[in-house]
């Protein structure tokens, strides 16, 4: 795995740097925004997975994170923050952060993290491989999904820039047309561990999941009120635009 480590703090990015060395990762250190962003950018396509600190010197982590989604869309992103607020850790989501682990915070956890997120990366890459770009194991009245080619439409129209963890979190939805899950749910089919009950991981991705079908079509992901989400297209026309 190549890991691109930004942390201005040196303790904690060569504390990292053992647990890095026993997983036998090659990982490269920034300890700074305009250092991250050159490091990046000389090698674009070479990055597994990035952890970014929220407060940098030069150039601010959100910054540098809204940076990063404007190349690539599907680089996994965890972003690392001392800030323990809401606001914070929901706006990380907002600008493309796939993860976020709050400081202090246990060194096993973190490379628990960058596991999954790698994980759900080299499936995307290999399912990718696979030339069957008609073959959809999701397809409803309005709705079609492919996991090989990770991509997914609504009316034949490609929902556009769909993140890892939005994908797979439209395509445990849409598995179940009209089936309510809950946040907790959620957390544990689309993101592989617990999150303690931190149901704002569940509500930002969903908003950003929304705002992208939304640019394609009538909204299929609807809110059931003090329980959690349903993918629902039976009261859609199908194809409003023909």
């Amino acid at each position: 795995m190549n890991l691109l480590m930004i942390e201005d703090n040196t303790a904690v990015s060569e504390m990292m740097g053992m647990f890095y060395k026993k997983e036998q990762w090659n990982v490269v250190n920034a300890y700074d925004g305009e250092e991250a962003l050159k490091l990046f950018d000389d090698n674009k396509q070479s990055w597994d997975v990035i952890v970014l600190d929220l407060n940098l010197p030069k150039v601010d982590g959100m910054q540098v994170a809204l940076k990063i989604r404007e190349t690539s869309e599907t680089v996994p992103l965890i972003m690392l923050t001392a800030r323990d607020s809401d606001s914070d850790q929901v706006l990380g989501f907002e600008v493309g952060a796939d993860d976020y682990v709050t400081k202090p915070f246990s060194p096993i956890t973190l490379i628990a993290r960058i596991k999954a997120l790698h994980r759900r990366a080299s499936m995307q890459a290999n399912n990718q491989d696979d030339n069957v770009a008609d073959d959809f194991d999701v397809k409803t009245r309005t709705f079609k999904l492919n996991s090989r080619t990770r991509e997914a439409y609504l009316n034949d129209v490609l929902i556009p820039d769909l993140t890892p963890k939005e994908f797979d979190l439209l395509r445990v939805l849409s598995q179940k047309p009209r089936q309510v899950f809950s946040r907790d749910q959620l957390l544990q089919l689309v993101w592989d561990y617990e999150y303690f009950g931190d149901e704002r991981t569940v509500d930002a991705h969903v908003k950003k999941l929304r705002q992208k079908i939304e640019k394609v079509g009538p909204q299929v992901i609807q809110t059931v009120w003090g329980v959690g989400y349903k993918f629902d297209d039976s009261i859609l026309p199908e194809n409003p635009m023909k």
